[in-house]
């Protein structure tokens, strides 16, 4: 059976719903770095932060994905909603009775991400569903663009914002924007895949063998696999780098033009987006993944080779718009590879593996600036005769230091990666999947 009709229609309701959603949580998630920031200078409070983000993803992503190919996606998605907006209101609560503390927002976004987990492989499910093959590299493009405008437009205005209406303003638009996200997804429906017979053959499964099948079928793909493998390796890069960029950002000018900044990656973003959407990638999408992943690695060493702001969101727009090709390419690859049905618990079990290794980084990366290459890098520092010579010494550049680094390592690693032929191959050696619907009571009768 083929897809509904108006599939591409349903999806863009959905996204649009996650789109103001996205904008909102951009507008509260900016305001708090600031916050964070002003009251610690630490970038180690931002590695905890960060950390509270990744665990859930990595520790909760495989159950999480068995579990959505159990349950009603469109349900799931819903509940995420409502979970991440319970979490924006107790933040609320808490700032409106003077009550807010650092550790309150490190359980809240741990509890945030744990619905994250699920509302992951269920959207990306969801997608397959509805959205035709040749599309989806568009609508993985579509996808991104909530981060994207989200990235674009809050930072700017989360800061006038900031002065107008306060951060408990904001709070209340953020809480606002869950429920355009929950409406959306009230007014539609989204199809359940037809259940193949390569699972299990018991009527009911073990959660256990539904988690399992989701590493035996990447096992079983050597070309995926080589593909997870290569990710989870930059992202072991990249994870020294996510809890450094508030500082690094602040370190060069105030909150207002660090803002601007940002919002000039988010233009980045926004415009990878509309590339993709409009594009849909190169036809052998595992370029798009590898030849992206090279060029991150230099864009990232361009953000700490001097102390100037304006570089650094020059580096960010190119690595944000590069990111999106190489996402939007990486999911397509992924969904026209495996089957929709199973899609949840592989697609979790992909998140789990390429997720591992960044939270070790991000442990190591705040005590590592702080401790070691941020007084390594001061004027007559340890570092300063070597590296300083290089990028230059004072606030900040500890952090630039690892920003600089780990394009190195990533550029390196994706030529590593670019030189073996079943990942090169991985398009044509593994065949797309076919995509069936399941029969409604109506179509039974036909």
């Amino acid at each position: 059976m083929n897809k509904p009709p108006g599939g591409m229609r349903t999806f863009t309701i959905i996204w649009f719903g996650q789109l103001i959603s996205a904008l909102g949580s951009g507008l509260s998630g900016f305001a708090l770095g600031v916050w964070v920031y002003e009251r610690t200078g630490s970038a180690t409070a931002f590695s905890v932060i960060v950390l509270a983000f990744m665990v859930p993803s990595v520790l909760f992503s495989p159950v999480a994905g068995a579990l959505v190919d159990r349950w009603n996606r469109r349900l799931i998605l819903i509940a995420c909603d409502a979970i991440s907006a319970a979490s924006t209101l107790t933040i609320l609560i808490l700032l409106l009775s003077n009550s807010l503390e650092i550790w309150h927002l490190y359980i809240l976004i741990f509890v945030s991400a744990i619905a994250g987990s699920f509302q992951w492989p269920a959207m990306s499910t969801a997608t397959t569903m509805l959205v035709p093959q040749e599309d989806l590299g568009r609508a993985g493009g579509m996808t991104q663009i909530g981060e994207s405008i989200s990235t674009l437009l809050s930072p700017a205005l989360a800061g006038y914002l900031f002065l107008s209406i306060g951060l408990n303003g904001i709070f209340v638009i953020d809480l606002l924007t869950f429920l355009v996200a929950v409406a959306t997804l009230l007014v539609v429906s989204i199809p359940e895949p037809e259940r193949t017979n390569v699972v299990e053959e018991e009527t009911t499964p073990s959660l256990w063998k539904e988690i399992r099948y989701g590493w035996d079928y990447i096992l079983d793909r050597r070309g995926l696999l080589l593909l997870l493998i290569y990710i989870a390796t930059i992202n072991l890069g990249f994870g020294f780098t996510d809890p450094l960029y508030t500082p690094l950002f602040l370190s060069l000018g105030n909150a207002q033009q660090a803002g601007i900044a940002f919002s000039v990656l988010g233009l980045g973003s926004v415009v990878g987006t509309i590339l993709m959407s409009v594009w849909g990638g190169p036809r052998k999408r595992i370029y798009g993944v590898l030849i992206s992943g090279f060029w991150l690695g230099i864009a990232y060493i361009v953000f700490g080779l001097r102390p100037w702001l304006w570089l650094v969101a020059v580096a960010g727009f190119v690595r944000n718009l590069i990111l999106l090709i190489m996402l939007g390419a990486s999911q397509a690859l992924w969904q026209a590879k495996t089957a929709p049905d199973v899609q949840g618990r592989v697609f979790s079990v992909r998140r789990f593996i390429a997720w591992c290794t960044a939270p070790i980084s991000t442990l190591i990366a705040g005590p590592l600036v702080d401790r070691v290459l941020q007084p390594g890098m001061e004027a007559g520092g340890s570092l300063a005769a070597s590296f300083g010579a290089v990028i230059g010494v004072g606030p900040g550049r500890g952090s630039a230091l690892v920003f600089s680094l780990v394009g190195v390592f990533v550029s390196l690693v994706t030529l590593a990666f670019f030189a073996v032929p079943k990942l090169r191959n991985v398009d044509t050696d593994i065949q797309n999947v076919e995509i069936k619907v399941r029969p409604t009571r109506a179509d039974a009768n036909l």
